[in-house]
């Protein structure tokens, strides 16, 4: 029997990556990659399912056979990547959100920071369509992936869910900050907080070499001149 509207209720993050993980099917430059977060081995495996049977222009879909770091089974969906891509997006998403009960959905480009509105104007100006705009958009979005910009971390695993950044480290609990901006030029209007240099000092330990700056409850992490806002939870 397949599934119906809201079978899937609270089980997909809102969230979905386009061109965060490598292709099976060909080179990156020439299949886009989606990456849904389900909650649960069984519902991942439904949601593959609706998708290889449901969209002919899909190359792939694949579940991850365990649990990754961030608590998720991640659904991998690889497509051509062309003139028709956002349109393909479109519709994948619009099933998912049914099945989920997500009123809006929202997408991440290349491991960034910031998400963004899933829809067809945010499509078509994040999602390369040919060989050359994905290498162009790659290079200039080298330190927004956030993998990138963690490179010089002594954290174990560092992952994005959402729109929370989860920081693990072996024989100690995983550290969660809220994204709340990322940027060259960010603003904030708070005096730095000189009273948590306890809290500086212990997250210096744990992330590696950056500069780091707490103004109010806001933590600033500043790497090759990218600013990273957050908060944590």
């Amino acid at each position: 029997m397949g599934l119906l509207a809201k079978d899937l209720a609270h089980l997909i993050d809102k969230v979905v990556e386009i061109d965060s993980y490598k292709s099976k099917m060909g080179e990156d430059s020439d299949i886009v990659t989606l990456a849904f977060s389900v909650h649960g081995n069984e519902p991942a495996k439904d949601l593959e399912n609706f998708i290889e049977k449901g969209y002919p222009f899909v190359l792939d879909a694949d579940v991850t056979s365990g649990e990754q770091t961030d608590g998720t089974y991640k659904v991998f969906v690889e497509m051509e990547r062309n003139k028709d891509i956002t349109s393909n997006i479109l519709e994948i998403a619009d099933g998912v959100g049914k099945l989920a009960d997500l009123e809006k959905m929202r997408f991440r480009y290349y491991k960034n920071f910031k998400s963004k509105d899933l829809d067809e104007e945010n499509l078509s100006s994040s999602i390369p369509v040919d060989k050359e705009s994905y290498e162009i958009a790659v290079n200039e979005t080298q330190y927004e992936n956030y993998k990138n910009f963690f490179t010089k971390s002594y954290a174990e695993s560092i992952d994005m869910l959402g729109e929370t950044l989860i920081i693990k480290n072996t024989y100690a609990q995983p550290l969660r900050f809220n994204v709340t901006d990322f940027g060259k030029e960010t603003v904030l209007d708070e005096t730095i907080n000189m009273k948590d240099m306890g809290e500086v000092i212990f997250l210096s330990k744990v992330l590696g070499d950056y500069n780091i700056t707490k103004y109010g409850d806001t933590i600033v992490l500043t790497n090759e001149g990218y600013n990273l806002h957050l908060k944590r939870i």
